[in-house]
């Protein structure tokens, strides 16, 4: 038996900050997670897969339009097989108010309690519940069916787990509390970079398919899980899908006294991410740190390096392109203080009471927003993060300023 795990597709997410930075990349972005749920399809038919499951946030938050619906049931047909799909955090039951009856070959497991889809001709059954609401903070796992016996049995979980990382904490779960349902493999979603948490039995995250901002740099995909006939997994494999790649070229400038000498080592950093995008569109975010001569000309003119690096990644080739270029820079005189108190704003946003804090204070200015305006308000730690680093570029270039 085969089973293409996929998890956090998040169709149609606009992306709007990006097309609104690159326009070049508007046609792309806008298409890039219908065109990364299309090769995962086209990999399920390739791989000859017997089942797809989707581990949670199939949608992006509240769902405007049928097409959406459409787009997805119209994939659905050209699959002809069965797919398992919950809801997770951003496609909650209480998010999605435009919805559609799914195609015959789909089964959405319910958010009121958990239930068990069973397919007897493949010997599988897949365990599972949806989010009722976007804040679930309840473990879900612990109450899950009862194994069937004579079967592989899935558990189809969207959870944060111990150690969310970047990612908000929903659906809580130990590992502990899934070994206990004695299943055969843990499909999980919600964290969306590719991670293993245990083996015999699997649990494992397969990341996003395609993904949706710098921070989500290098390849993304699905899983492909093989079965044997006794029921064992004898193999992962990651499936790529995506159709975009995010990549970070963090460049050291304290070797570089010149800056011809800067823009080779940028140029040559701008390849390597294009070489390891195989072939599709690569969006570089380029850090430049260190302390370095050139920090005050830096400074002085950011629009000139912001220039550079943009024609650097033109004269490598037009899928090349660059997102932003952030300045982290020090002349040698300041740079240890300036590291002392980076690291005394950066880790007081680790502490829960004071992001949360701080979230709220910028919920109530968002509310105050004219409607349709595009200032963007961080409404998660992942965006107060965001915020900080434009922040820092922002004390640096006054402290910089400062000293010439």
């Amino acid at each position: 038996m085969r089973i293409v795990h996929a998890a956090d597709i998040h169709l149609d997410s606009p992306l709007a900050g990006m097309a609104r930075r690159q326009p070049e990349l508007e046609a792309l972005v806008r298409t890039c997670t219908r065109d990364a749920f299309t090769n995962l399809v086209d990999a399920a038919i390739t791989n000859e897969a017997d089942v797809l499951l989707i581990a949670g946030d199939l949608y992006d938050a509240e769902q405007r339009n049928y097409e959406t619906g459409l787009f997805f049931a119209r994939e659905m047909q050209r699959l002809s097989r069965p797919c398992v799909v919950i809801h997770g955090n951003h496609d909650s039951a209480s998010q999605i108010t435009k919805s559609l009856q799914p195609p015959p070959n789909v089964t959405i497991l319910p958010a009121r309690r958990p239930d068990t889809a069973y397919f007897p001709e493949l010997g599988l059954a897949v365990h599972g519940q949806s989010f009722g609401s976007r804040a679930e903070a309840e473990e879900l796992a612990g109450s899950y069916p009862k194994r069937v016996e004579g079967a592989f049995n899935v558990g189809l979980l969207h959870s944060s787990m111990e150690n969310p990382g970047q990612h908000a904490r929903y659906a809580p779960c130990r590992v502990g509390t899934l070994l206990a349902r004695n299943y055969d493999y843990w499909a999980l979603g919600h964290i969306h970079t590719r991670a293993t948490l245990h083996e015999a039995p699997w649990i494992h995250f397969p990341g996003n398919i395609q993904g949706r901002h710098v921070r989500e740099t290098g390849p993304r995909g699905a899983t492909l899980v093989e079965v044997d006939d006794d029921h064992r997994v004898r193999s992962l494999t990651f499936l790529p899908t995506d159709v975009l790649r995010w990549a970070v070229a963090d460049i050291d400038a304290s070797g570089h006294g010149s800056m011809e000498a800067l823009t080779t080592i940028i140029r040559f950093e701008l390849d390597v991410a294009a070489r390891a995008a195989e072939g599709r569109p690569v969006v570089v975010r380029i850090v430049l740190r260190g302390q370095t001569p050139l920090h005050a000309a830096l400074l002085a003119d950011p629009a000139d390096i912001d220039a550079q690096c943009r024609a650097a990644a033109t004269a490598i080739g037009p899928d090349v392109h660059v997102e932003a270029v952030k300045l982290r820079t020090t002349p040698a005189s300041q740079a240890e203080d300036m590291v002392a108190l980076e690291q005394a704003v950066r880790s007081a946003l680790t502490d829960p009471a004071t992001a949360a804090g701080l979230l709220a204070d910028f919920g109530r200015l968002r509310n105050t927003l004219p409607a349709g305006s595009e200032v963007e308000v961080p409404q998660t730690a992942e965006g107060l993060a965001l915020l900080v680093d434009d922040a820092w570029e922002i004390l640096r270039h006054t402290l910089g300023s400062a000293q010439r």
